[in-house]
Formats: C-alpha cells, structure tokens, sequence
C-alpha cells in the first residue's frame, strides 16, 4: 500500500532477548543486515502485518514473544534516487513504518529463518541495543535511532540515554 506522498505503509522489527539484545539479521545475497520488516498488506492491520512479518522473517508466532511495545507515529525514511523503481505505479520513493518492539518468550532455537518460500534473512545474531543504527544501511539510520529511542525504555531503564551520536538523529 502506497500512499498518495510515495510511501509504502511498513512494519518494523525490535525483537529482543531476555538479555536486552536484539535481533540483527543479514540479508539473503547481500552484505547488508537489518531488523525483520515489511509491507502492510490491503486489510491488515500494523499488528497482524507485524505477526505474520515475524512468522515469514524469523518463523516466529504471536505465542513466542510478548509485545511490549510501539511507536506512536509513523516513520518515515526516503529510498535513495538510484534505488527508486521509476517505471512501476504507484511510485515509490521511501517507506512508512510503523515499529513494535517484542521481547522473545521462547528459547532462541526455535528462530526459524527458512520459514518462507522466499527468505529475507541468510543468517542472524544477537547485537547490542544500540548496534543497528551504526551498522544499518544509511539511508534507514534516523528512522532506526527513532525507533530505538521511542521504543527502548520500554525494554529497559538503561535504553533511556541513547549514546551521544544517536542525538544528532533525533
């Protein structure tokens, strides 16, 4: 679904362990990782868009995390020029995002990441809370420091004071 200013509407992924880590997952054929996203299907709402992103990402179910979370607005990020598919209609030029933040109930095995018939992630690991923003493709940095800010003390008193270079994002 794509809105009439070019974004699609977009669900974003803050899966967390007991341990206040978070998942990190590397892109099928890329050098490039990320949170588990994805698009809002016509008819779905953000939070069963979120469950079945999760299920088709990461192979998890609702009964495997809690949600503790999410963000009040959207969020927003531009696709750079060069990325922009201009022949297709409606055209697209960023997403909108709509973030959860989940805390895993499971043991992390049950991380399934060949669930779909067409995967998104080739591998994946546990990061620190403020890894992704430093590591995640430039263009999706300030909606990632959003998110992180927003979402984190949710999780954890200590996600309260995100470090000094995430401030200039916010």
């Amino acid at each position: 679904m794509i809105d009439r200013k070019g974004f699609r509407a977009n669900v974003g992924i803050i899966l967390s362990n007991c341990d206040g880590q978070v998942f990190w997952g590397k892109r099928v054929g890329q050098d490039a990782w990320q949170f588990p996203q994805g698009g809002i299907q016509k008819n779905e709402s953000h939070t069963q868009a979120m469950f079945r992103e999760l299920h088709e990402e990461v192979g998890l179910n609702p009964d495997d995390v809690e949600v503790v979370g999410s963000t009040e607005n959207w969020l927003r990020y531009k696709i750079p020029r060069r990325f922009i598919r201009w022949r297709t209609r409606p055209l697209c030029i960023g997403q909108k995002q709509h973030w959860y933040v989940l805390r895993l109930k499971c043991d992390d095995d049950r991380v399934c990441l060949d669930r779909d018939i067409t995967p998104e992630f080739e591998e994946w690991k546990w990061v620190d809370y403020w890894h992704a923003p430093q590591h995640v493709v430039d263009f999706k940095r300030e909606v990632y420091c959003k998110a992180l800010a927003e979402l984190g003390p949710l999780l954890s008193p200590k996600n309260s004071h995100p470090p000094e270079w995430v401030l200039e994002y916010l």
